[in-house]
């Protein structure tokens, strides 16, 4: 039985199956030859999705009218989500950074090597171009996530939106923020809204969807790039990284460390999800909701 081979085919290759087939061709002129053609070395392109949801389209329009409409009015929206967990040590960061020297680092990225595991939780402020990260050291939950909004509420939200009683959280679909966990929504209830009195709104992307969420390209892209080639050693050194975070439309970050421990699977009854004040929304009803205080704010 014969095997068939894939051989890649670089111009070496292609030089040597044509000299075998009585052309004396150096890969160099091959490389000339097929650039002559409009040949060109290229990568492949994510273009087709594995699932397409019938109502993709439909939850695209409708969270682009929700956000043009509370930014028209000057309401606070705020895109989040959880960055790629860090391992803080000596070791191998992606990207190239101008030095003298290549900086050593370690040959594998062993957790047990590390001093820490950080969960990076990022809030981007949509109205101001402005990002607000909490970096944890624990489990990337649900709590974890609605203690970062409250942070950035109590430090900054209040302060520059005094007047306004709603807000617009842009979020993904899944993971510990997503339209299915329990959890989610009730410390929103809780935390947030019975909390602070806010009409809190959410609108979650389609499955599969999350790179259109702003704070991806907005606010963790960026700070990937001003830590590229930089080995992460310390969490000091990781905060600056994120607080030194800029781009040339005026983006500014915050950064602060959260310690604090989150427990995993807690359960929410369904006695607790009836008592939450909250509303479905005729289109999507799945992704999109809104929860309004059930009491007068506390003092």
């Amino acid at each position: 039985m014969k095997v068939r081979k894939y051989v890649r085919r670089s111009l070496r290759n292609l030089s040597a199956d044509l000299k075998r087939c009585g052309h004396c061709v150096s890969p160099a002129t091959v490389g000339q030859l097929l650039r002559a053609e409009g040949y060109s070395p290229k990568a492949n392109r994510k273009r087709y999705a594995s699932s397409h949801h019938p109502d993709r389209d439909r939850q695209f329009c409708y969270i682009a009218r929700l956000k043009h409409a509370f930014l028209a009015a000057g309401k606070p929206v705020i895109s989040i989500d959880t960055k790629k967990k860090e391992l803080i040590g000596n070791f191998h960061q992606r990207g190239q950074a101008w030095c003298q020297e290549a900086e050593a680092v370690n040959t594998h990225d062993f957790k047990k090597d590390a001093s820490a595991q950080t969960v990076p939780y990022g809030l981007y402020i949509v109205n101001q171009n402005r990002g607000f990260v909490r970096v944890g050291l624990s489990g990337n939950t649900a709590e974890f996530a609605v203690d970062t909004i409250v942070s950035w509420w109590q430090t900054d939200g209040q302060r520059d939106f005094p007047e306004d009683e709603e807000l617009l959280i842009l979020a993904d679909g899944g993971g510990s923020n997503g339209h299915r966990p329990r959890l989610w929504k009730a410390r929103l209830q809780t935390e947030v809204a019975d909390r602070f009195g806010l009409t809190v709104t959410v609108c979650h992307y389609p499955t599969g969807a999350s790179h259109y969420n702003p704070v991806e390209h907005r606010l963790f892209g960026p700070i990937s790039g001003n830590w590229s080639g930089k080995p992460l050693r310390s969490l000091p050194l990781m905060l600056a990284c994120i607080r030194g975070t800029t781009t040339e439309t005026g983006l500014t970050v915050k950064a602060s460390l959260n310690r604090k421990h989150y427990r995993t699977k807690i359960k929410v009854s369904d006695q607790e999800m009836r008592s939450l004040n909250l509303e479905r929304h005729r289109i999507c009803p799945n992704w999109n909701y809104t929860i309004k205080p059930r009491q007068v704010p506390q003092e």
